[in-house]
């Protein structure tokens, strides 16, 4: 069994305070294993490139008629009536033996529906969707993690009963119900999100579940950014896009990447060092749950949504022979005009959308790498070095098809949305101050209290929120259900640069500090605010905050 718990699961931040008074005889007693409190092995050396990339299955929804055994209770859900389902899910989380590639073995993971990642929803703004997740984990995980469970959608502008906050958390052999409207935010079309994705959220086992695998793409499309690169609508982007196939897509041009990177001792077992408060670096590096895949490309445009899912790593993403692709979205949020960029940056949960164009390589180009540049020794974040091409990690190989002269119908537009407009009233302006206190994270010196609401914002309304970090550490700071605009980021204004958009995970990279736009809308009730470093968020770098009347 790989380093995790004998028994019921103990957090580790009761265990980390407990332990500052304990004496030898504590770890003779206690729930963790001795092996947890072990250095992080190297993990076993795996051949690259020998298996491809995986692509986990549309999600299917439930036929009208096959609903659930338990009735929905409506009166559980904000607007239920204005915005009734129009279609059903369910989910089953459940342990699962997953392994990455086949020279390792095969791990407990935590899993949707037995895969890892998870099933691909994809949803259309106007169509409200229903969606129960029923607990199927055993009662004792097998390693690491926790058996109970709740689900968050990232970046979705859900009231607080549906948006799966950690305080949530459900127990084996219960379930919890989701109402997502699928609505824009605050009815503005200008607030379109597009590249959302979904993971557990369990209070102080975030990152644990999260690493055994319970993550998965949720995709947003409308009108404009419809899937479809032979929409006649005038409107609608035309971005490369896929062809359904019953539960999987073939001939397939929009491609969802997510990243992670983890740790397998020497029986090739997927292990992870509980004692580890300041963040964890694997030396394994997945795409799509899969140890360096590769993937089979024409010589035509393709999307790539690209996701950061990993635990506390940063991304610095070229492709190996330095060449350029347009950059379209900030984590869910189309920009205003497509950017020409060599690399894309990414903090952890941060998303970023892309189209390579594989015909504008030379005839004799028959692979392609790609890879991340981002210098990053410990859990502290980013040196801020870019590493040579030759010492970067390399994450993905594309497999170039000979094959001229292949039809492509998409286009990347010359515009894309608009930014919304800023046009709430300010009413407060508020502080956040990420740092360290006695061994803890900490927002303005507090650990996090479900009990305690560190900010009420009255709904109607905007505020202007200030971030800063301390000593040296990168926080990639999220917040649920409503998304900022930047003001200024480390002092100066943003107007025409890059950080002029909305952004729903800000990368805080050591030392900097912004300022942000945010209105309330829609929903009242209570949502977090933590660092997506997840080893950050468990121990205890979080906040709650209300929406109210």
């Amino acid at each position: 069994m790989s380093n995790g718990f004998l028994g019921q699961p103990v957090n580790r931040r009761t265990f980390v305070q407990g332990s500052a008074l304990a004496t030898g005889a504590f770890f003779i007693n206690t729930k963790f294993s001795r092996s947890m409190l072990a250095d992080v092995p190297t993990s076993p050396f795996t051949t690259p490139w020998v298996q491809p990339l995986a692509f986990a299955p549309y999600k299917i929804p439930i036929p009208f008629g096959q609903q659930y055994s338990t009735p929905i209770n409506e009166a559980n859900f904000q607007r239920f009536d204005e915005f009734r389902p129009q279609k059903f899910y369910e989910v089953n989380v459940c342990e699962t033996m997953h392994r990455a590639h086949p020279q390792l073995a095969f791990s407990p993971h935590s899993s949707y529906d037995g895969m890892c990642p998870g099933p691909t929803f994809m949803m259309r703004y106007g169509e409200p969707v229903f969606t129960r997740i029923n607990n199927c984990m055993p009662s004792v995980v097998q390693g690491f993690g926790s058996c109970d469970v709740i689900t968050h959608v990232h970046n979705g502008h859900h009231a607080p009963e549906s948006d799966g906050g950690p305080w949530d958390l459900y127990n084996p052999g219960c379930c919890h119900d989701h109402h997502w409207p699928n609505i824009y935010a605050g009815g503005d079309e200008l607030e379109a999100k597009g590249t959302l994705f979904y993971h557990d959220h369990c209070h102080d086992f975030t990152s644990q579940n999260v690493y055994r695998g319970m993550a998965g793409f949720f995709l947003l499309f409308d009108h404009r950014d419809s899937g479809n690169e032979n929409d006649p609508n005038p409107d609608a982007f035309r971005l490369p896009s896929g062809v359904p196939d019953g539960k999987r897509v073939k001939n397939r041009y929009d491609i969802p990447l997510v990243f992670a990177d983890r740790n397998y001792d020497a029986n090739g077992m997927l292990t992870m060092d509980l004692m580890n408060m300041d963040g964890i670096l694997g030396d394994k590096h997945l795409v799509n749950g899969r140890v360096q895949p590769y993937f089979e490309v024409e010589r035509r445009k393709y999307r790539f949504r690209l996701l950061n899912s990993g635990i506390s790593r940063y991304m610095d993403l070229w492709l190996s022979n330095g060449m350029a692709f347009q950059y379209l979205a900030n984590d869910g949020n189309m920009i205003t005009k497509p950017l020409t960029l060599q690399n894309v940056k990414l903090g952890v949960a941060e998303r970023g959308d892309i189209v390579v164009d594989f015909s504008q390589l030379p005839a004799s180009t028959t692979a392609l790498y790609l890879v991340n540049r981002a210098e990053q020794t410990n859990g502290r974040g980013p040196t801020g070095n870019t590493l040579p091409m030759n010492q970067s990690h390399q994450l993905l190989k594309f497999i170039i098809r000979p094959e001229t002269n292949v039809p492509d119908n998409s286009r990347v537009p010359t515009t894309l949305r608009a930014l919304p407009a800023m046009d709430r009233p300010v009413v407060a302006e508020r502080t956040w101050h990420l740092t360290r206190t006695n061994g803890m994270w900490t927002v303005n010196g507090n650990l996090f209290d479900q009990n305690r609401c560190d900010a009420a914002c009255k709904i109607g309304t905007a505020e202007i929120w200030n971030f800063s970090t301390a000593g040296g550490w990168a926080h990639p700071m999220h917040n649920h259900c409503e998304e900022p605009r930047y003001l200024t980021y480390n002092g100066q204004p943003v107007a025409g640069t890059t950080h002029e958009a909305r952004k729903d995970v800000h990368g805080m990279w050591p030392g900097e500090s912004m300022s942000v736009y945010i209105k309330f809308r829609d929903w009242v009730g209570k949502y977090p605010m933590h660092c997506h470093n997840l080893i950050h968020e468990d121990h205890a770098m979080m906040v709650r905050w209300d929406i109210v009347p």
